[in-house]
């Protein structure tokens, strides 16, 4: 796929690059798609130079060694500040997730025109289904779009692919209630497919410079078109009544 700007479709440029590759798209077929490509796309690449750090911008800047106008960016994605230190800063994100910067990168994208950075889709379910539905139109058969973002996680080393944007799938497999395989009631049992199908993306399209921002997962059992309609990335994020960490 070429270098993604903002007002790009997206969508054509999906189809142009999967028809170069001779690849067509089947039914059931799930569509991984990098954050930064969607946000690139969607105009989320915003110039250090026009940002005007607050008070308190200018503070946290101060005490995290960080620049006070990228402060003021994950001030304004964020809802509140977990933890913060020299290099560190973790907030929960506007959107619900839990991390270093709000989701805010510097990494892969143009910097000619002096600093910027990119923050996340506006509402990266929204921006999964439209791709969605522009791309079951153009190949007649039910699809899966999941938008992919490397994600860090307390405790364990290294990023992992992970889903802030689904459409067409299951995204929470609910096994509660039912048994495991010697009888016992399964209480727990709640498999986060929409990370799953990300990271194994991940793999595939990378997280440096690998260029590669989509790659399609094969082989997974269609979902229920109506039950998929109630599925989101941010059914993800789990309520503040049972976060005993932050």
């Amino acid at each position: 796929m070429p270098l993604v700007v903002a007002g790009d479709n997206l969508a054509e440029q999906i189809c142009t690059a999967l028809a170069a590759q001779n690849i067509t798209l089947g039914s059931g077929d799930i569509v991984c798609v990098a954050q930064k490509v969607v946000s690139k796309a969607e105009g989320q690449l915003i110039p250090l130079a026009s940002v005007t750090p607050s008070e308190e911008a200018l503070a946290l800047a101060a005490e995290t060694d960080k620049d006070p106008r990228l402060v003021q960016l994950i001030l304004n994605e964020s809802t509140d500040i977990l933890r913060k230190r020299p290099g560190v800063l973790i907030v929960r994100h506007r959107l619900g997730m839990v991390g270093a910067n709000a989701g805010i990168d510097q990494s892969n994208i143009e910097h000619e025109g002096g600093e910027a950075a990119l923050l996340l889709p506006v509402a990266p379910d929204e921006s999964a289904k439209g791709l969605q539905q522009s791309l079951q139109k153009t190949f007649g058969v039910g699809l899966g779009v999941v938008i992919t973002d490397s994600h860090n996680r307390p405790w364990r080393l290294g990023t992992i692919g992970a889903a802030i944007g689904c459409a067409g799938l299951e995204v929470l497999e609910d096994h509660r209630g039912g048994q495991d395989m010697y009888g016992r009631e399964l209480k727990v049992t709640l498999i986060n497919r929409a990370d799953a199908i990300a990271g194994a993306a991940t793999l595939v399209m990378g997280e440096t410079i690998e260029k590669i921002p989509l790659a399609v997962v094969s082989g997974l059992p269609l979902a229920d078109p109506d039950f998929a309609a109630t599925q989101s990335a941010a059914m993800i994020n789990r309520p503040l009544a049972e976060d005993l960490f932050t």
